[in-house]
């Protein structure tokens, strides 16, 4: 779970998860309200776990597989990637993206 760079307290799986559902690059920490941004290697391993959600088409090519398993299979992994990408979300004081507004 995320960490804030500033007070140094963790934050909860729910408050990370909302504070990524919105479109702004900052997130206001809930305990001490400074501005934590994701971390450059957080935002880098984002398009990674997505390509997981892909996986079942690559088992379809490689394996006899029905396609109602694999169409299941990938709404599976998308609601398994958003639940688990909190734990992977670090935090930084400084906006390493400074193209994002």
């Amino acid at each position: 779970m995320p960490t804030c760079t500033n007070c140094h307290n963790k934050w909860s799986w729910k408050q990370t998860f909302k504070k990524m559902m919105t479109m702004k690059s900052e997130m206001i920490c809930p305990y001490c309200g400074e501005k934590q941004y994701q971390s450059k290697k957080s935002r880098t391993i984002a398009p990674f776990l997505n390509v997981i959600i892909l996986l079942p088409l690559l088992i379809k090519l490689m394996f006899d597989v029905s396609k109602v398993l694999t169409l299941s299979l990938i709404p599976i992994l998308g609601v398994c990637i958003m639940l688990l990408y909190p734990f992977v979300v670090r935090l930084t004081s400084k906006n390493e993206f400074p193209f994002d507004r």
